[in-house]
């Protein structure tokens, strides 16, 4: 006798889980179980009451904002279980019924179909170090908000500093020597420069930090590699290990590339051929610190002595894989502008490319050190 298969589906929240069953026979029934507190414990009984129905089970729920939690308990029980992209969940047009028990039964009827989209579920090192990039991508971005406070605040009361630039430290010095015509607003003053010199205290601690999680990391072999192609800086090479993991799961850099969503948009009919800007799709950390990176590709290919201290005591054949990086990546920034691309374009083409040498490290160092690939 076949065995048969349940297919639920869990829509998750902060205090519920709603549960749908959908039996793996595709005319099968796909049946609302019912609504329990977003508990382990609770989870349990009811994996216990379907294991009592015979069968085997085979659950699915969306990646949010409550974790990976419910995956890795089901996973370490022996029980399979996916997350799920939201973004690439199909949806029905014209449906404009929304609520958790249809959402779970959805789930359940797409996961029996094949229609579902899992996501790479990272592990618990992986995402403590994801958590930390992740805080200091906040500190940095609280940062820039006090800086644009305090130049405002200065700008409205005529201001202006003599030096020539700013947050430095003999502008840091030079701060609290301005006068204000009234107290309260000198005290406004001190608040603001208190609250820039705390964030960027607080930055530096988290980068601290990421360093110091780096060289414990399983993957320190991979950061320490990535950083010898120009512009990937520890919290670049970082943020690369900690949101993507294994890059060697990626067959080829051009699935890599369109997970980043790095490659054009297409709207393409019949012997019409549209493209357009890219796609955005996948993780925007990753991207964003890519294109970021694209930048230092303007200038002249060179070996400096920041890129040779990185590459110390790394495998030949990943220098040479930097070098041809630079070559490369350098000569088409330039050829790029001199065509009168836009900035924002030609960096977002050298970022396309720059993905493409970060799996060609990971595929060298995965024949070496499997574990840091």
């Amino acid at each position: 006798m076949k065995k048969t298969i349940k297919n639920v589906g869990l829509d998750v929240h902060k205090n519920s889980i709603s549960i749908s069953i959908a039996d793996d026979d595709r005319d099968g029934e796909v049946r609302y179980y019912g609504t329990i507190n977003n508990d382990l414990n609770q989870l349990d009984k009811v994996i216990r009451n379907l294991i009592s129905e015979g069968g085997g089970l085979r659950f699915v729920y969306e990646a949010g904002p409550c974790g990976y939690g419910i995956y890795r308990h089901l996973t370490g029980n022996g029980i399979d279980c996916v997350v799920v992209a939201p973004s690439k969940i199909p949806q029905q047009s014209g449906n404009r019924l929304k609520n958790d028990r249809r959402d779970s039964l959805t789930l359940a009827r797409l996961h029996r179909a094949g229609e579902l989209t899992a996501v790479y579920v990272p592990t618990p090192e992986d995402e403590a170090l994801r958590d930390l990039m992740r805080a200091r991508i906040d500190a940095t971005r609280a940062l820039r908000v006090a800086k644009q406070q305090l130049s405002a605040f200065l700008l409205r009361h005529n201001v202006v500093y003599p030096g020539k630039s700013l947050w430095t430290k003999t502008y840091f010095n030079w701060l609290p020597t301005v006068a204000m015509p009234h107290p309260a607003q000198r005290i406004v003053l001190q608040e603001y420069i208190d609250t820039v010199t705390d964030t960027i205290n607080r930055v530096q601690r988290l980068t601290e930090q990421i360093r110091l999680q780096s060289q414990r990391s399983s993957r320190c072999e991979f950061i320490k590699a990535l950083q010898a192609l120009r512009g990937i800086s520890l919290i670049v090479a970082a943020t690369i290990a900690a949101e993507l993991g294994d890059l060697t799961r990626f067959e080829t850099p051009g699935k890599l590339m369109s997970f980043l969503g790095l490659i054009p948009s297409e709207h393409s009919s019949g012997a019409k051929v549209k493209k357009g800007s890219i796609t955005k799709t996948g993780n925007r950390h990753v991207r964003n610190a890519l294109i970021e990176a694209a930048h230092a590709y303007r200038f002249a290919a060179k070996k400096s002595r920041t890129i040779r201290q990185r590459q110390e005591d790394l495998p030949k054949k990943i220098i040479e894989i930097s070098w041809k990086a630079q070559c490369r990546l350098c000569d088409r920034y330039r050829c790029m502008m001199a065509k009168g691309k836009q900035v924002n374009v030609t960096k977002t083409a050298i970022a396309r490319e720059l993905v493409g040498f970060t799996w060609a490290i990971a595929q060298e160092l995965a024949q070496t050190s499997p574990i840091n690939a």
